[in-house]
């Protein structure tokens, strides 16, 4: 007898009952006008893709983990001493005894971007949400997020409230499925949002902070959230990436390859008109090789300013590592990647499935997953809230 794993079991079940629901919205078509036909299709689509099972993660305390190029060891958690030579750690690496919380702060801290609905429609369709198709734009999304954070925060920033957000297994995946699906359905009928320019006051958080490296800190990260909004106005937002993936012959409702989301990016990134991005560049590898002359004289053009703080060079190498599956060969040499200080991260995964690797233990890989349907957040307003853009768990 076949055993099929129950969230597989889950997931067929899923899609059963959605091809069942389509069959009859494609039978009853000439009974609906077409702005309910809209409004059902993006009810539909939540609920093919909406709904999640959560599942716990386990670490080993016996072996290091290593996240974005720092190296955690929860086996000397509360012990006031260096770790042994053979702890699995190398003398690059960034390493932490122990201490599992400030490892959960650090992950959490990464900047989490999913599908969302209902957000403004995509110009040249009617298309109100990327589920099922967006995957790879958001992980590449993710990607350059941690550039930003690299450039403009740092390695060692993480967000001073992560631990303090509401942990998201508190609630069932169920129940939180049902209340999402039931507001997504009473938003539909509640008609068009207002667009706005996604325009952050600095000026927000002056009196939240101790000092003032702590004040820009929230200032940026802010900021950079802000770049990423589903709005048109955005300048990585979903809608900017759509317009530069045209010139690539791709649209939306497409599904994106890893290698078209690169120079997708490095196009977004050129294209930029506001002042802290005119020092940032991509240099997107050509035959899974980097050239120095052209890193350097990529950083050289960025701006005309001297100052070397101001630039930064983010390398994309597009490579399959493997044919129909990826070949196991090629693992360590992802570990040693993703080991890197200023490692930015790796997108891809399975075929029409993207997902943003930024760690390992062992031989088990971390990574965010971007196929997780949630509401649109307006970043223009002032207070928006943070904890949409972070893992909860």
């Amino acid at each position: 007898m076949l055993k099929v794993p129950v969230a597989a079991a889950l997931r067929l079940e899923r899609l059963r009952v959605c091809g069942l629901l389509l069959w009859w919205l494609l039978l009853e078509l000439e009974h609906f006008p077409g702005w309910w036909l809209l409004h059902i299709f993006t009810v539909l689509q939540f609920f093919c893709f909406g709904w999640v099972l959560k599942t716990k993660t386990y670490f080993s305390r016996n072996s290091p983990v290593l996240l974005l190029g720092k190296c955690y060891h929860f086996k000397y958690e509360d012990e006031d001493k260096m770790l042994p030579t053979t702890s699995g750690c190398t003398i690059e690496d960034h390493v932490i005894a122990g201490n599992v919380e400030e490892f959960r702060k650090d992950f959490i801290s990464r900047i989490w971007l999913t599908y969302r609905e209902e957000f403004p429609q995509i110009e040249g369709s009617a298309l109100t949400t990327d589920c099922g198709w967006g995957c790879t734009l958001r992980t590449g999304q993710m990607l350059l997020a941690q550039g930003l954070i690299l450039h403009f925060l740092g390695r060692a920033w993480t967000w001073p409230d992560a631990l303090n957000i509401e942990n998201s297994d508190s609630e069932s995946w169920t129940s939180h499925t049902v209340k999402k699906f039931t507001a997504s359905f009473e938003a539909s009928l509640s008609g068009e949002r207002e667009l706005k320019t996604p325009t952050i006051s600095l000026k927000e958080t002056i009196g939240k902070y101790s000092d003032d490296h702590e004040m820009r800190n929230e200032i940026y990260h802010r900021k950079i959230i802000s770049w990423f909004g589903d709005s048109p106005l955005a300048v990585f937002g979903l809608h900017q990436l759509i317009e530069y993936g045209k010139k690539s012959g791709k649209k939306a409702g497409d599904w994106y390859g890893p290698a078209v989301v690169a120079h997708i990016l490095r196009k977004a990134v050129e294209e930029a008109r506001h002042p802290d991005l005119q020092g940032i560049t991509i240099y997107v590898a050509q035959d899974c090789t980097v050239y120095n002359s052209d890193v350097i004289d990529k950083q050289s053009a960025s701006m005309t300013s001297d100052n070397a703080d101001d630039k930064a060079v983010i390398i994309l190498v597009p490579v399959r590592l493997g044919g129909e599956r990826t070949n196991t060969d090629y693992l360590e040499f992802v570990k040693g990647i993703l080991s890197l200080e200023y490692c930015v991260g790796i997108i891809g995964g399975k075929p029409k499935q993207s997902y943003y690797f930024a760690g390992f233990q062992d031989d088990s890989l971390i990574y965010m997953d971007p196929h997780y349907c949630q509401s649109f957040v307006d970043v223009s307003i002032k207070d928006f809230p943070l904890e949409v853009l972070w893992i909860k768990s």
